[in-house]
């Protein structure tokens, strides 16, 4: 297992993690391998887009209403012909094919930030 470098408080505060609810999932089907496409709720910062590679371990159905953690201060990235607008958060399986998704263990409030 490799460890990343240590980074300093300030570096994590540049980081804005969020809670939002999927509102949308669809099949991305320009994507390389196999993805969604979803829209999901942050409250008061809107509704962002982003492309998950969640496939394995997720349906579209299952994924509307579910509350994840995302960085929502990314910029924008170009993947085909979608622009996704935040990096939803999970955690990788070994093989790295499948990703569990963070999510909270309690409903909270969209746009609720990770401190």
């Amino acid at each position: 297992m490799t460890v990343k470098p240590e980074i300093s408080w300030t570096d994590f505060e540049k980081i804005d993690i969020r809670c939002g609810t999927v509102v949308s999932a669809n099949d991305f089907e320009k994507a390389r391998n196999p993805s969604y496409q979803l829209e999901i709720d942050f409250g008061d910062l809107g509704i962002k887009k982003s492309s998950a590679q969640i496939t394995s371990l997720y349906s579209k159905e299952e994924l509307v209403g579910l509350q994840v953690l995302a960085v929502v201060n990314f910029p924008k990235k170009q993947i085909a012909n979608f622009f996704s607008e935040c990096l939803v958060l999970g955690v990788y399986g070994e093989d790295k094919k499948e990703v569990t998704l963070l999510t909270p263990s309690l409903p909270v409030k969209n746009g609720m930030q990770v401190g």
